[in-house]
Protein backbone atom coordinates (compact mmCIF):
# COMPACT_ATOMS: atom_id res chain seq x y z
CA UNK A 1 0.00 0.00 0.00
CA UNK A 2 1.44 3.34 -1.13
CA UNK A 3 -0.12 7.13 -0.57
CA UNK A 4 2.40 9.96 -2.20
CA UNK A 5 1.12 13.27 -1.29
CA UNK A 6 3.05 14.34 -5.06
CA UNK A 7 5.51 16.70 -2.86
CA UNK A 8 9.38 16.31 -1.27
CA UNK A 9 8.60 14.64 2.09
CA UNK A 10 9.88 12.20 5.07
CA UNK A 11 8.58 9.09 4.05
CA UNK A 12 7.31 6.76 6.44
CA UNK A 13 6.91 3.09 6.17
CA UNK A 14 3.93 0.50 8.54
CA UNK A 15 4.12 -2.96 8.69
CA UNK A 16 2.07 -5.43 10.12
CA UNK A 17 1.06 -8.82 10.74
CA UNK A 18 4.55 -10.31 10.81
CA UNK A 19 3.03 -12.54 13.80
CA UNK A 20 0.01 -13.93 11.81
CA UNK A 21 -2.42 -13.93 14.47
CA UNK A 22 -1.55 -10.20 15.18
CA UNK A 23 -4.44 -9.12 12.95
CA UNK A 24 -4.87 -5.26 14.94
CA UNK A 25 -2.15 -3.38 13.23
CA UNK A 26 -3.50 -4.78 9.24
CA UNK A 27 -6.50 -2.84 10.30
CA UNK A 28 -4.65 0.28 11.45
CA UNK A 29 -3.13 0.22 8.32
CA UNK A 30 -6.70 0.22 6.89
CA UNK A 31 -7.85 2.69 8.60
CA UNK A 32 -4.67 5.08 8.20
CA UNK A 33 -4.75 4.93 4.62
CA UNK A 34 -8.46 5.76 4.74
CA UNK A 35 -8.06 8.50 6.52
CA UNK A 36 -5.44 9.98 3.79
CA UNK A 37 -7.11 9.12 0.88
CA UNK A 38 -10.71 10.36 2.49
CA UNK A 39 -9.26 13.60 3.68
CA UNK A 40 -6.66 14.07 0.96
CA UNK A 41 -4.87 15.23 3.66
CA UNK A 42 -1.26 14.09 2.87
CA UNK A 43 0.32 17.45 2.07
CA UNK A 44 4.28 16.46 1.93
CA UNK A 45 6.07 13.02 1.76
CA UNK A 46 4.49 9.42 1.13
CA UNK A 47 3.24 6.77 3.51
CA UNK A 48 4.02 3.10 2.90
CA UNK A 49 2.81 -0.48 4.19
CA UNK A 50 3.41 -4.15 4.36
CA UNK A 51 0.03 -4.35 6.45
CA UNK A 52 0.26 -8.30 5.92
CA UNK A 53 3.46 -9.31 5.71
CA UNK A 54 2.97 -13.41 7.22
CA UNK A 55 0.04 -14.02 4.97
CA UNK A 56 0.50 -17.88 5.64
CA UNK A 57 0.62 -17.40 9.31
CA UNK A 58 -3.10 -15.12 9.09
CA UNK A 59 -4.67 -18.01 6.96
CA UNK A 60 -4.15 -20.15 9.97
CA UNK A 61 -4.00 -17.60 13.10
CA UNK A 62 -0.56 -18.91 13.89
CA UNK A 63 2.18 -16.56 14.67
CA UNK A 64 4.66 -18.57 12.94
CA UNK A 65 5.01 -18.86 9.10
CA UNK A 66 2.63 -22.17 9.27
CA UNK A 67 4.68 -24.27 6.44
CA UNK A 68 8.23 -23.64 8.05
CA UNK A 69 7.68 -22.97 11.23
CA UNK A 70 9.84 -19.79 11.35
CA UNK A 71 8.90 -16.79 12.91
CA UNK A 72 9.14 -14.35 10.64
CA UNK A 73 10.17 -11.39 13.07
CA UNK A 74 13.11 -13.38 13.84
CA UNK A 75 14.35 -13.99 10.05
CA UNK A 76 15.26 -10.21 9.07
CA UNK A 77 17.35 -8.68 6.87
CA UNK A 78 16.54 -12.37 5.00
CA UNK A 79 18.21 -13.60 2.88
CA UNK A 80 17.77 -14.24 -1.03
CA UNK A 81 18.35 -17.89 -1.47
CA UNK A 82 17.77 -18.78 2.50
CA UNK A 83 14.47 -20.81 4.10
CA UNK A 84 11.12 -19.40 3.26
CA UNK A 85 11.21 -16.90 6.19
CA UNK A 86 14.44 -15.47 5.28
CA UNK A 87 13.21 -14.62 1.80
CA UNK A 88 10.03 -13.02 2.74
CA UNK A 89 12.34 -11.07 5.15
CA UNK A 90 14.48 -10.32 2.56
CA UNK A 91 11.86 -8.90 0.04
CA UNK A 92 10.30 -6.93 2.63
CA UNK A 93 13.47 -5.64 3.72
CA UNK A 94 14.91 -4.46 0.91
CA UNK A 95 11.68 -3.02 -0.53
CA UNK A 96 12.09 -0.64 2.30
CA UNK A 97 15.67 0.05 2.81
CA UNK A 98 15.41 1.36 -1.33
CA UNK A 99 13.10 4.34 -0.13
CA UNK A 100 15.30 5.45 2.76
CA UNK A 101 12.40 5.79 5.70
CA UNK A 102 12.90 8.58 8.20
CA UNK A 103 10.68 6.51 10.71
CA UNK A 104 9.19 2.69 10.29
CA UNK A 105 6.60 1.56 12.35
CA UNK A 106 6.00 -1.86 13.28
CA UNK A 107 3.03 -2.66 14.71
CA UNK A 108 2.55 -5.50 16.90
CA UNK A 109 -0.47 -7.20 19.55
CA UNK A 110 0.72 -8.12 22.64
CA UNK A 111 -1.22 -10.72 25.31
CA UNK A 112 -4.82 -10.49 25.58
CA UNK A 113 -5.01 -8.33 28.34
CA UNK A 114 -2.54 -5.60 27.89
CA UNK A 115 -2.28 -2.00 27.30
CA UNK A 116 -1.02 -0.03 24.91
CA UNK A 117 2.91 1.20 24.48
CA UNK A 118 5.83 2.15 22.35
CA UNK A 119 8.55 -0.25 22.62
CA UNK A 120 11.99 0.62 21.52
CA UNK A 121 15.17 -1.74 21.31
CA UNK A 122 17.87 -1.74 23.79
CA UNK A 123 20.46 0.67 23.60
CA UNK A 124 23.97 -1.11 23.84
CA UNK A 125 25.79 -0.25 20.71
CA UNK A 126 27.62 3.18 20.88
CA UNK A 127 27.88 3.03 16.96
CA UNK A 128 23.52 3.03 16.78
CA UNK A 129 23.42 5.94 19.76
CA UNK A 130 21.94 8.57 17.20
CA UNK A 131 19.61 6.38 15.37
CA UNK A 132 18.74 5.20 18.83
CA UNK A 133 17.95 8.73 20.21
CA UNK A 134 15.75 9.43 17.08
CA UNK A 135 14.05 6.03 17.21
CA UNK A 136 13.10 7.07 21.69
CA UNK A 137 12.35 10.81 20.29
CA UNK A 138 9.69 9.37 17.60
CA UNK A 139 8.58 6.75 20.48
CA UNK A 140 7.52 9.75 23.12
CA UNK A 141 5.72 11.36 19.69
CA UNK A 142 2.95 8.97 19.40
CA UNK A 143 1.44 9.80 22.82
CA UNK A 144 1.92 6.52 24.28
CA UNK A 145 3.84 5.19 27.36
CA UNK A 146 7.56 4.09 26.15
CA UNK A 147 9.20 1.23 27.20
CA UNK A 148 12.70 0.28 26.32
CA UNK A 149 12.80 -3.71 25.65
CA UNK A 150 15.95 -5.40 27.59
CA UNK A 151 15.86 -8.40 25.00
CA UNK A 152 18.31 -8.03 22.26
CA UNK A 153 16.65 -9.73 18.71
CA UNK A 154 18.99 -9.46 16.82
CA UNK A 155 17.19 -10.77 14.07
CA UNK A 156 13.85 -8.91 14.25
CA UNK A 157 12.91 -6.22 11.78
CA UNK A 158 13.45 -3.02 13.81
CA UNK A 159 16.84 -3.90 15.26
CA UNK A 160 18.14 -5.15 11.70
CA UNK A 161 16.84 -1.36 10.66
CA UNK A 162 18.89 -0.27 13.14
CA UNK A 163 21.73 -1.50 12.03
CA UNK A 164 21.35 0.11 8.28
CA UNK A 165 21.17 3.53 10.61
CA UNK A 166 17.18 3.60 9.81
CA UNK A 167 14.95 4.62 13.04
CA UNK A 168 12.12 2.08 13.60
CA UNK A 169 10.03 1.43 16.94
CA UNK A 170 7.25 -1.45 17.84
CA UNK A 171 3.84 -0.23 18.80
CA UNK A 172 2.21 -2.91 20.86
CA UNK A 173 -1.53 -2.73 20.88
CA UNK A 174 -3.19 -5.00 22.54
CA UNK A 175 -4.53 -8.63 22.30
CA UNK A 176 -4.17 -10.92 19.29
CA UNK A 177 -6.69 -12.73 17.56
CA UNK A 178 -9.57 -10.39 17.36
CA UNK A 179 -9.56 -6.46 16.26
CA UNK A 180 -10.02 -4.15 19.27
CA UNK A 181 -11.70 -1.16 18.10
CA UNK A 182 -10.28 0.54 20.85
CA UNK A 183 -6.52 -0.33 20.16
CA UNK A 184 -7.07 0.73 16.81
CA UNK A 185 -8.29 4.05 17.69
CA UNK A 186 -4.83 3.85 19.88
CA UNK A 187 -3.09 3.41 16.88
CA UNK A 188 -4.51 5.42 14.43
CA UNK A 189 -4.38 8.38 16.67
CA UNK A 190 -0.45 7.47 17.74
CA UNK A 191 0.68 7.04 14.06
CA UNK A 192 -1.49 10.30 13.03
CA UNK A 193 0.67 11.85 16.24
CA UNK A 194 4.09 10.92 14.02
CA UNK A 195 2.66 12.35 10.96
CA UNK A 196 1.45 15.64 12.37
CA UNK A 197 5.43 15.58 14.15
CA UNK A 198 6.99 15.16 10.56
CA UNK A 199 4.40 17.80 9.11
CA UNK A 200 2.45 15.45 6.81
CA UNK A 201 -0.94 15.54 7.36
CA UNK A 202 -3.09 18.37 8.64
CA UNK A 203 -4.58 18.03 11.98
CA UNK A 204 -7.70 16.05 12.09
CA UNK A 205 -8.22 15.08 15.07
CA UNK A 206 -7.85 16.65 19.28
CA UNK A 207 -4.45 15.90 19.89
CA UNK A 208 -4.03 12.30 21.55
CA UNK A 209 -2.57 11.03 25.06
CA UNK A 210 -2.99 8.23 26.37
CA UNK A 211 -3.85 7.87 30.12
CA UNK A 212 -0.22 7.44 31.14
CA UNK A 213 0.26 8.00 35.29
CA UNK A 214 1.71 11.68 36.01
CA UNK A 215 4.51 9.91 37.44
CA UNK A 216 5.17 7.84 33.95
CA UNK A 217 5.03 10.80 31.63
CA UNK A 218 8.12 11.85 29.62
CA UNK A 219 10.04 9.04 31.06
CA UNK A 220 11.40 5.76 29.16
CA UNK A 221 10.76 2.66 31.07
CA UNK A 222 12.77 -0.34 31.04
CA UNK A 223 10.54 -4.00 30.29
CA UNK A 224 10.86 -6.71 32.99
CA UNK A 225 8.72 -10.10 32.65
CA UNK A 226 9.64 -11.27 36.73
CA UNK A 227 8.49 -12.75 39.22
CA UNK A 228 7.93 -16.05 36.96
CA UNK A 229 6.35 -18.88 38.34
CA UNK A 230 8.15 -21.44 40.26
CA UNK A 231 5.05 -23.70 39.96
CA UNK A 232 2.47 -25.65 38.11
CA UNK A 233 -1.55 -24.49 39.25
CA UNK A 234 -4.52 -21.89 37.92
CA UNK A 235 -3.33 -18.21 38.15
CA UNK A 236 -5.80 -15.58 39.96
CA UNK A 237 -4.89 -12.22 39.25
CA UNK A 238 -5.01 -9.25 41.64
CA UNK A 239 -3.91 -6.67 39.07
CA UNK A 240 -4.59 -5.25 35.81
CA UNK A 241 -2.77 -4.17 32.73
CA UNK A 242 -2.15 -0.03 33.42
CA UNK A 243 -2.15 -0.69 37.30
CA UNK A 244 0.53 1.35 39.21
CA UNK A 245 2.34 -1.63 41.55
CA UNK A 246 5.24 -1.12 44.91
CA UNK A 247 7.79 -3.19 45.40
CA UNK A 248 6.55 -6.32 47.45
CA UNK A 249 2.98 -6.01 46.50
CA UNK A 250 1.07 -9.23 45.70
CA UNK A 251 0.27 -9.59 42.35
CA UNK A 252 -0.88 -12.36 41.55
CA UNK A 253 -1.86 -16.03 43.70
CA UNK A 254 -1.45 -20.15 41.90
CA UNK A 255 -3.61 -22.67 43.61
CA UNK A 256 -3.72 -26.33 42.93
CA UNK A 257 -6.95 -28.42 41.59
CA UNK A 258 -7.93 -28.66 44.92
CA UNK A 259 -7.58 -25.00 45.68
CA UNK A 260 -4.34 -25.18 47.75
CA UNK A 261 -2.39 -22.48 47.58
CA UNK A 262 1.01 -23.16 45.50
CA UNK A 263 2.35 -19.97 45.12
CA UNK A 264 1.95 -15.92 45.85
CA UNK A 265 3.74 -13.63 43.26
CA UNK A 266 4.85 -10.37 44.48
CA UNK A 267 6.28 -7.14 42.28
CA UNK A 268 10.25 -7.29 42.38
CA UNK A 269 9.91 -3.48 41.98
CA UNK A 270 7.52 -0.57 41.86
CA UNK A 271 6.10 -0.10 38.48
CA UNK A 272 3.03 -0.04 35.65
CA UNK A 273 1.46 -3.52 34.45
CA UNK A 274 2.06 -3.74 31.09
CA UNK A 275 0.00 -6.72 30.79
CA UNK A 276 -0.46 -10.45 32.29
CA UNK A 277 0.18 -13.91 30.31
CA UNK A 278 -3.23 -14.77 28.27
CA UNK A 279 -2.97 -18.48 30.49
CA UNK A 280 -4.80 -19.41 33.47
CA UNK A 281 -2.36 -22.26 33.90
CA UNK A 282 1.26 -21.86 35.30
CA UNK A 283 4.04 -24.35 34.81
CA UNK A 284 7.36 -23.31 36.25
CA UNK A 285 9.69 -21.00 34.34
CA UNK A 286 6.88 -19.17 32.87
CA UNK A 287 6.70 -15.20 32.29
CA UNK A 288 3.25 -14.65 34.07
CA UNK A 289 3.37 -10.36 33.99
CA UNK A 290 5.32 -7.89 32.33
CA UNK A 291 5.67 -4.28 33.91
CA UNK A 292 7.22 -1.38 32.70
CA UNK A 293 10.30 -0.70 35.63
CA UNK A 294 12.36 2.70 36.05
Amino acid sequence: MSADSGNPGPVVWLTACSHGDEVGGVVIIQEIFKNIRRGKNLIKGAVFAFPLMNPIGFETASRHITLSKEDLNRSFPGNNDGSLGERIADIIFTTILKTNPRIVLDLHNDWIKSMPYALIDPDRDPKLSDVNRTSELFASTTGLLVVRDTEELHKSLCVCLHKHNIPALTLELGEPNIINEKNVEYGVRSIEKILLYLEMIKPVNEPFQYQIPEIYKGKILKYFAKPQSTTSGIIRFLVKPGDIVRKDQTLAKIYNTFGRLQKTLTALHDGIVLGHCDSCVAFPGMPVLAFGIE
